[in-house]
């Protein structure tokens, strides 16, 4: 019988792969078990996927972990503030817009979230917007392109140390962490390329470097990317495909020039439904970050490139660019494997961030996954040394992190009513299993508690992404607003006038302090990057 490896210890820790998620795990452990040794094995001859460029709000809880300086952060990373995502035309085609902000509701008047529900209830004309405009305040910073960081609590309870996430280049945030992070707490760097390795009971005995010669560690964390080079090629973990739930698997990138950067550089990514998946728009401080993730299945690359160049010269970008700035652009074909494997902890092998398993970029989520890999990872060798239960634990809690994500990101084109081509048609046509697990991000129990709609008004989450989509997309999130309960007499018309007139006088005090905010980029410009003086 096969009982596994034995106890692992953990003193020497190789990260083989840099880029983010290498540099991300190296920082990370290195501050969080500060006497063992930790390696970086990075190779000059493999490129990064360096495309990964949007945050979410855990990002500003890693930076405060390792003590980051925030200002200096940004200045290296060509960094800006996010505070929301934005999603236009998913739930029809020229639908118009809806946010998911960052943060929590703003709750008082005793005005509960659901009041508003029982107010488009009674007038199915309001605008879906309207909800997030009428309990976070912050709204009106990024619909009028302005960043405040609240100092006077003109709009509390937005916290800019929590409700923030960031845009950077991602290729920069790994030099970062390699430069002013790892290498001065000493981390070792290797510059070299792996060749081989030698496997036996425990894992990996040792690696082959090219320049180097053998490596060996008591653990691995495979950071090679889509290769998955430790895991998948030497220890031969299968890969579970989400295809069928997540059919995207190519995306074209590219760095786009700003035109007008006080126009451009928004606080929010954008995110675009188009004939066949979405385009992303990610104002760095000095360029756009653009991509078209979509599925081959529906469309050749080179036409979902024409397609893509179409979008860039509309009206769907802040300013359309021209047929000839286009043609000047270099777009990056990227092939993804959206899946993740059975097991992402074998033996002395840990997997982390694209390696381990990808979902799509929809809602920022690579580097948001590699952070709850590495803290889980963290508790696991807390206790000293590594059993197979503890590898089991942990996997058992990744895949549960992974797949919840993943059913988060599918709702996104299940909710979506777009019939305008064969992609969107075949996402109507699609049936989601029953089955799926309880989603982490909402009190929704998988995709048939959404279908039956069986929510109890007093379960919403209002910090849960699901509920912001579910709004957006036109899709009540409680019974309050099932049409059966509703009569006229149930309602005291003077109490619903009441809570119209607080709401109003609320959204207008909190437009007027967005009014004298400066714009990101002013405040960019005068606060972090300096380059008026």
């Amino acid at each position: 019988m096969d009982y596994g490896p034995n106890l692992m210890k953990t003193e020497k820790i190789v990260v083989v792969g840099g880029g983010s998620s290498g540099w991300m795990s190296a920082a990370f452990l290195k501050k969080t078990f500060p006497e063992r040794e930790i390696v970086v094995i990075e190779s000059p001859d493999v490129p990064t996927v360096g495309v990964g460029e949007s945050t979410l709000g855990d990002m500003a809880l890693f930076r405060d972990y390792l003590g980051i300086d925030e200002k200096d952060f940004l200045q290296f990373t060509d960094g800006s503030y996010k505070l929301s995502i934005k999603f236009t035309d998913f739930y029809k085609k020229d639908s118009g817009s809806f946010h998911y902000p960052f943060g929590r509701p703003h709750l008082q008047d005793e005005i509960a979230p659901e009041v508003w529900m029982t107010l488009k209830a009674l007038d199915p004309s309001l605008p879906t917007e309207d909800f997030v405009r009428s309990f976070f305040p912050q709204a009106y910073l990024f619909e009028q392109n302005k960043y405040d960081p609240n100092r006077y609590s003109q709009f509390d309870p937005f916290d800019s140390r929590r409700d923030v996430a960031y845009h950077f280049d991602a290729t920069k945030f790994g030099v970062w962490l390699k430069d002013r992070y790892c290498i001065p707490r000493g981390v070792r760097y290797i510059q070299d390329t792996v060749e081989g390795c030698v496997t036996g009971e425990e894992g990996i005995e040792f690696l082959l470097l090219k320049k180097t010669g053998k490596l060996s560690a008591d653990l691995f964390v495979d950071c090679t990317g889509f290769r998955s080079l430790l895991l998948s090629h030497y220890l031969k973990e299968p890969f579970t495909s989400y295809a069928e739930m997540l059919p995207n698997n190519r995306a074209w990138a590219v760095q786009v020039p700003y035109v007008d950067r006080q126009k451009e550089l928004e606080p929010f990514t954008n995110c675009t439904a188009i004939a066949n998946g979405w385009c992303w728009n990610i104002p760095l401080w000095s360029r756009l970050g653009t991509g078209y993730v979509y599925s081959d299945k529906f469309i050749s690359p080179e036409d979902a490139a024409e397609e893509y160049k179409q979008y860039l010269m509309s009206d769907k970008m802040v300013i359309p660019r021209t047929k000839e700035q286009v043609e000047q652009l270099k777009f990056k074909d990227v092939e993804m494997r959206v899946g993740i494997h059975e097991r992402t902890f074998v033996k002395n092998v840990v997997a982390i961030g694209l390696s381990a398993g990808f979902i799509e970029p929809l809602e920022s989520n690579g580097l948001f996954t590699v952070q709850r890999f590495l803290v889980r990872l963290a508790k696991t060798l807390l206790r000293g040394e590594v059993s197979q239960w503890d590898r089991d634990a942990y996997n058992t809690s990744t895949q549960q992190i992974y797949k919840t994500f993943a059913e988060f990101v599918a709702m996104h084109y299940a909710l979506s009513h777009r019939d305008d081509s064969e992609y969107w048609k075949s996402v109507q046509r699609k049936t989601y299993s029953p089955g799926m697990s309880s989603l982490e991000f909402s009190p929704v129990i998988g995709f048939l508690d959404l279908q039956s709609r069986k929510l109890s008004q007093h379960s919403i989450d209002y910090q849960s992404g699901i509920t912001y989509i579910s709004i957006g997309m036109n899709y009540p999130m409680s019974d309050i607003v099932d049409v059966r309960w509703f009569s006229q007499d149930r309602y005291d018309r003077s109490q619903i006038e009441q809570v119209k007139r607080i709401l109003t006088r609320r959204k207008a005090r909190w437009e007027d302090a967005a009014r004298t905010s400066l714009s990101l980029h002013d405040y960019l410009e005068k606060h972090i990057f300096n380059t008026s003086s």
